[in-house]
């Protein structure tokens, strides 16, 4: 896995620029406060089946577009046939919005990839939703509600079919930076992860560090907790001594390629990823 970093340019604008002139970039929505687009990484050999897909939303509690964040794991997934996705979503930098904006922008992209499925020859019933922070946040909020607070759109819902989550944001009912970015406390507490967890819900892979700061290792462990007493298949692996940031390719390469390998078997296992040296992606 370490070739992957070989072609990621340094830290900077630079190395944006650089490692998204290999993406395919879209506008999947149209927003008042301006385009949201998604930059999308396609596998370089095809037999022709329709593809899986992995999509991942950076961390930043919605403050600023940094989609490079996940690059080197996307260019990982399009190395083993499928479709990556490094989103973008509407953030407070650029678009003066919040967290409400976000998840519905999260929402909205994973139908607009189901919607355009023969476009992109994806299959979308094999899709993949992941990220870091708040990212993780946004892919959990596209999970979690009852279907009768997450209906399809046009026949079309937004339900992936795994997550695999880096340093998650559970709990936005604690008062902390996180909740202050929602209207009000309410809001907070009624979209906080804790408080949504029902039966039924996709497979999960957590990775998380003990000395998380930003975002309390407990509260996951308590979800996780959550989740299994409803009879969810729900992982959670942990990292001593390891902090926020520490699953980050330029953080740390041994704690990146770790998690990105268990990340990739965590897919293998469930069908939605071919095993490792196979061309077959049906």
């Amino acid at each position: 896995m370490s070739s992957i970093l070989q072609r990621v340019a340094p830290i900077g604008e630079a190395r944006d620029r650089e490692i998204l002139k290999d993406a395919a970039t879209y506008v999947y929505e149209q927003r008042p406060e301006g385009d949201v687009q998604a930059h999308l990484f396609f596998p370089e050999k095809s037999d022709g089946a329709p593809r899986p897909v992995v999509l991942f939303f950076h961390g930043g509690l919605w403050d600023a577009p940094t989609p490079t964040q996940f690059v080197p794991h996307c260019l990982h997934f399009a190395g083993r046939g499928a479709v990556a996705v490094a989103a973008e979503t509407r953030t407070s930098a650029r678009h003066g919005t919040g967290p409400l904006e976000a998840i519905e922008d999260a929402r909205d992209l994973i139908r607009w990839l189901r919607n355009n499925a023969d476009t992109f020859n994806l299959d979308p019933n094999k899709i993949t939703i992941g990220g870091a922070g708040g990212g993780a946040y946004l892919a959990l909020l596209a999970t979690l509600p009852k279907p009768k607070d997450l209906p399809a759109v046009n026949g079309i819902d937004c339900i992936p079919q795994a997550l695999i989550l880096f340093s998650t944001l559970i709990n936005t009912a604690a008062k902390g930076p996180a909740a202050d970015r929602f209207p009000d406390a309410r809001t907070a507490k009624r979209l906080s992860p804790t408080n949504l967890v029902r039966r039924k819900l996709p497979p999960m892979l957590f990775f998380h560090g003990k000395n998380d700061r930003t975002t309390p290792f407990d509260d996951v462990e308590k979800f996780r907790r959550s989740m299994r007493w409803r009879g969810n298949s729900c992982e959670l692996i942990t990292f001593e001594r390891a902090e926020h940031s520490f699953f980050n390719f330029n953080v740390s390469q041994k704690n990146f390629e770790l998690t990105l390998g268990l990340a990739d078997k965590f897919l293998v296992e469930r069908g939605l990823l071919p095993p490792d040296g196979s061309d077959d992606i049906s």
